[in-house]
């Protein structure tokens, strides 16, 4: 099991040593991902769906993180909203899963992938509703 965590080198004071799941990566880059304007949802599996219909939610989903020599490789799996630059937003949710990852673990991030899987267009309900108002 403890091939799996990372192992903080940094600011050792003799206390012990500090590691970190990849779980916990995954969580983080999750968040990270989810609070920039234009991403609509992450991707996850029949699975997640349903546990979160249950009332857990899953931060992780949508998000693999590969422990590799080079580095920390994270792949992001979301859905954009409609109408927004693909390029921009992607970029945005790089920056913010990079600095959040060096924030709260003190880690750089080798690469972070950006997957758009899909565009979420408007409810039509909403569109509807709308259009009865005006």
């Amino acid at each position: 099991m403890s091939e799996n965590l990372l192992e903080m080198s940094q600011g050792q004071t003799g206390l012990g040593k500090i590691e970190i799941a990849p779980e916990v990566i995954e969580v983080i880059a999750g968040i990270a991902a989810s609070e920039v304007e234009g991403v609509s949802q992450m991707r996850g599996s029949f699975a997640t769906g349903v546990v979160e219909r249950l009332g857990k939610k899953n931060h992780g989903k949508g998000v693999k993180v590969e422990l590799t020599e080079d580095g920390i490789k994270v792949d992001v799996y979301c859905l954009m909203k409609f109408g927004i630059s693909i390029p921009t937003v992607a970029g945005k949710v790089q920056d913010n899963i990079r600095q959040a990852l060096l924030n709260m673990t003190a880690l750089e991030a080798e690469e972070v992938n950006v997957h758009i899987v899909g565009i979420q267009f408007d409810n039509p309900k909403q569109e509807a509703e709308t259009e009865q108002e005006m």
